[in-house]
């Protein structure tokens, strides 16, 4: 096994100032405030659309691929990123990718046309899928396994969580109050900032003995494979999951995954060493994020729709109408890590699932005509916030448990190239749910487009809620118990010694 490496610039000194507990603190800051900036991006555009599309004459198909367009390229390359810290550096690579991102939000924001902007958030999307693996590995490599990890990790299991939420309230207030292009602005200075403080706050860590070699042929075959993937689903909705372009993307796609796997095991130093699947708890995380994104990420989708198209809501109260979801979620988040420590993360993961699909369940029950935000919205969204906060941080410290120093990154990316992938597939499948149902009622006579609409919204969440259900199931029979138990154990412990520490 290759030995973890710490790097800084100013040598062992340097190192040490980092090492308190402030230091820290301002570390975790910096990591979460990027994670936060990561996340909303994929949802901040969706309020956006309207005007982005009037001003810059899209299509209302091609609309879509600007928030495709990055969802493509950050669930594809998600994994050679987290790769890539691992091999080349976590701070430097984490550096490297705010700057990509920050510097094509910049270009983006200048757009003049649908393949300018098009092309702006596919390279957003790749520096987003170097920064995200390389600051969740950061966070494992920084802080002990434990409680300190923990708490890391629910706080940017928290910020995260919410990213999506406050994404459409950044989305609405931005684009009411200054123009379209300020939800891409407002990233430049945040992404510079941060990338000019990494060196003051964070250590270089890197495995060592691995950056001389690189596994090219995987790096390519797999992102290959995966950008396929995902392109093959989101692109589905307007193909048709039948279609011959679905289908052989999908085959294509399965081609050169199966190729990264010959390529992988013949590898002297390969990319995605296969024993890491010997972790039981991370073969598990990982099947379960795949069901997070399936069942809650679409969520945004259809509500945002609803708002505006069924209760007539103005960009801005959209936007506004989320901030209730984004503080429970925040809430539920910091409960999840104490939950955590004291019972383990196998059943707040469990509970969590179970409360996302009650809340989808919930949803489903929008009525076409007559509905509104405090009676029909409000508790179904607090519920899901609830379980989206119980479930995001446990499933982040499973797919992470058990894992050596050196595999952080490659962890870290996968469980998010599982939540990604799952997302993206989850709003294809249900997208196409909602929207067979909806025209199969206008084809059967019903004359308001509202009810047929929200029809095709409660099929959507019903569904969503199975993918809850299922994940719950799946969570209860791969994910070690004891493993969690252990980890909740290795917190108290953690926490008795501070306590004695702090007395004496």
């Amino acid at each position: 096994m290759p030995n973890e490496t710490l790097m800084t610039t100013r040598g062992h000194a340097r190192s040490s100032t980092l090492d308190t507990p402030r230091a820290k603190n301002l570390a975790l800051i910096l990591l979460a405030m990027t994670q936060f900036v990561i996340v909303i991006d994929a949802s901040i555009v969706n309020v956006a659309l309207p005007s982005i599309g009037t001003a810059l004459n899209f299509s209302r198909d091609d609309l879509s691929w600007v928030v495709n367009a990055y969802t493509l390229t950050f669930g594809g390359f998600l994994l050679l990123g987290g790769r890539l810290a691992d091999l080349l550096g976590r701070r430097r690579m984490f550096m490297g990718g705010l700057v990509l991102f920050s510097l094509a939000s910049f270009a983006g924001g200048l757009a003049q046309s649908e393949a300018w902007l098009i092309a702006a958030r596919a390279v957003q999307g790749l520096g987003a899928a170097i920064v995200s693996p390389a600051a969740l590995s950061l966070i494992t490599t920084t802080f002990a396994e434990g409680s300190e990890r923990t708490r890391a990790l629910g706080i940017g299991g928290a910020v995260a969580g919410a990213g999506g939420a406050a994404g459409v309230l950044l989305g609405g207030i931005l684009t009411s109050g200054l123009s379209w292009r300020w939800v891409l602005f407002v990233n430049v200075p945040i992404g510079l900032i941060a990338a000019a403080l990494a060196p003051r706050f964070l250590v270089e860590s890197r495995a060592e003995g691995s950056a001389h070699s690189f596994d090219f042929p995987g790096a390519v075959t797999v992102t290959a494979g995966l950008s396929l993937l995902v392109y093959a689903v989101v692109d589905a909705v307007n193909s048709g999951w039948g279609s011959t372009a679905t289908i052989l993307r999908l085959a294509g796609a399965a081609v050169l995954l199966i190729a990264f796997v010959v390529i992988e095991l013949r590898q002297r130093d390969p990319l995605m060493p296969f024993e890491i699947f010997r972790l039981r708890t991370l073969r598990g995380a990982n099947i379960v994020g795949l069901l997070i994104g399936m069942s809650l990420f679409s969520m945004f989708f259809f509500i945002s729709l609803y708002l505006q198209d069924v209760l007539h809501y103005s960009p801005i109260k959209t936007g506004i109408s989320y901030l209730p979801l984004a503080v429970g979620i925040i809430i539920s988040a910091g409960l999840a890590s104490q939950l955590v420590n004291r019972l383990g993360f196998k059943l707040p993961l469990i509970a969590g699932m179970l409360l996302i699909a009650g809340g989808l369940v919930w949803f489903s029950r929008v009525p076409g005509t007559g509905g509104s935000y405090a009676e029909d919205v409000l508790g179904p969204s607090l519920l899901a916030a609830v379980g989206l906060g119980l479930s995001f941080v446990p499933v982040t410290i499973a797919a992470v448990t058990g894992t050596e120093p050196h595999e952080a990154g490659l962890a870290s990316g996968l469980i998010n190239t599982s939540q990604q992938v799952g997302g993206a597939l989850g709003l294809a499948i249900l997208a196409t749910v909602a929207n067979s149902r909806t025209q199969g009622l206008l084809d059967a006579g019903v004359h308001n487009a509202s009810v047929a609409l929200t029809k095709g919204f409660d099929r959507a969440f019903l569904i969503g809620a199975g993918f809850a259900v299922i994940g719950a199931i799946l969570a209860a029979l791969l994910i070690s118990s004891r493993d969690s138990r252990q980890h909740a154990e290795a917190a108290q412990h953690g926490e008795s010694a501070v306590a004695s520490a702090t007395a004496g």
